[in-house]
């Protein structure tokens, strides 16, 4: 792990708050963004996404979800992006129709590039053929599968 600049995308974010056997991967970018260690930029409807995942997915209740987002918005070491303008959206939609990549990746990879990011953390690997950012995908293929299975057994 380099000290970043690091963007962090929703499926990081709710995984380090999962609490799940390869959650700790996730964590550790978390923790150190949070300590000041590594440069993270977290978009604010990063929280809002996780927040579905933690109770969609994950099983959390409501009220955990919003706890736990309520604290990690807290954290002021993060750099975090809090503007939503037209240009930015559009910009981003451009890059998901050109990559066939969801809305919230263009986004994501959007705001990476307004910000000077080179490398998105993530769960996947979307973002590959954008150019000016990479994807540094946290979870290995055996973190991947047990991840499945755990949320597989907690639905």
């Amino acid at each position: 792990m380099s000290d970043g600049p690091y963007l962090f995308d929703v499926g990081v974010v709710a995984l380090a708050h999962a609490g799940t056997p390869v959650s700790e991967t996730a964590l550790s970018y978390v923790k150190g963004a949070i300590e000041g260690t590594i440069h993270a930029v977290v978009p604010y409807p990063a929280l809002f996404g996780a927040h579905v995942v933690l109770t969609n997915y994950y099983g959390l209740s409501t009220h955990d979800a919003s706890r736990l987002m309520a604290n990690f918005a807290d954290s002021s070491r993060i750099h975090w992006y809090d503007e939503m303008p037209k240009s930015t959206v559009r910009d981003g939609f451009d890059l998901a129709a050109t990559h066939n990549i969801d809305g919230w990746d263009g986004y994501y990879a959007r705001v990476a590039i307004e910000e000077g990011v080179e490398t998105i953390l993530s769960l996947d690997d979307d973002f590959e053929d954008v150019d000016g950012v990479t994807s540094e995908i946290v979870l290995s293929s055996e973190e991947f599968a047990a991840l499945n299975e755990y949320i597989d057994t907690h639905r």
